[in-house]
């Protein structure tokens, strides 16, 4: 037989306690430990900012003007327009046949006078190292000036466009005013009376004015024809009674 079971029970189960955060709270009077979880507060507990952040901060700060940084090597300044000016006098020479003539007999002569002087009056032997490098700067120089005066062109070319597109509007304009007006024109001219179209009011005036014209001379006629009727008939009348 089994044995009735015996309280409380001889093995235990460990318990899950549940943990809890504590809130921080401030130093109580009975503890003696000089730290706490709490941050220091009042004005022991603030800090001094260094003079780097403060630099750093204020030059954040998009209302305080940087300070100007001097510069070790100034600049050099140009008039834009005048070296504008110079590269397209020069790109529009070298878009010449002279300009094509003259740099043809310099590398003729270079090359001649190379090739064919003695030895000691020559100055770049072959295969003309020294041509080669003035051609080649040449070359270097002369690109960014055609590009310069290509600009240049380009942004005259910009403006004669914008000029010519205003022009071409104020003339699309002028001639929807001037359509309408001979439209108007058109329409009042249909309006208007023509030669023949007064002819032939006028003719229907006088034609009505004869008619009316007789009219009055029948009713005149009648007219006398009646009084001359009762006129007789009132003679008649009286002489009958004279002559009885």
């Amino acid at each position: 037989m089994r044995s009735p079971p015996t309280w409380p029970p001889t093995t235990w189960w460990p318990l899950r306690w549940s943990t809890r955060t504590a809130a921080c709270s401030g130093p109580s009077p009975s503890t003696t430990c000089s730290t706490t979880c709490c941050p220091p507060t009042g004005a022991s507990g603030s800090r001094e900012r260094s003079p780097a952040v403060s630099e750093t901060r204020r030059a954040e700060r998009l209302d305080t003007p940087t300070a100007a940084h001097r510069q070790l090597v100034r600049r050099p300044s140009y008039n834009s327009d005048a070296f504008g000016v110079f590269a397209e006098q020069f790109a529009r020479f070298m878009g010449t046949a002279t300009f094509l003539l003259w740099m043809t007999v310099f590398v003729a002569i270079w090359i001649g006078w190379n090739a064919l002087a003695p030895g000691e009056a020559r100055w770049d032997d072959y295969p003309y190292i020294f041509l080669t490098l003035m051609l080649s700067l040449q070359a270097s120089y002369a690109a960014p000036l055609i590009l310069l005066a290509q600009n240049r062109q380009e942004a005259r070319d910009r403006v004669i466009a914008e000029q010519d597109r205003q022009a071409d509007a104020r003339a699309h304009a002028d001639m929807e005013f001037l359509a309408r007006e001979v439209a108007s024109l058109r329409m009042s001219v249909g309006e208007m009376a023509t030669r023949d179209y007064l002819r032939s009011e006028l003719k229907s005036l006088l034609a009505e004015l004869d008619e009316r014209a007789e009219l009055r001379a029948e009713h005149r006629t009648e007219a006398d024809r009646a009084r001359g009727a009762t006129s007789h008939g009132d003679g008649a009348d009286g002489r009958s009674p004279g002559t009885a």
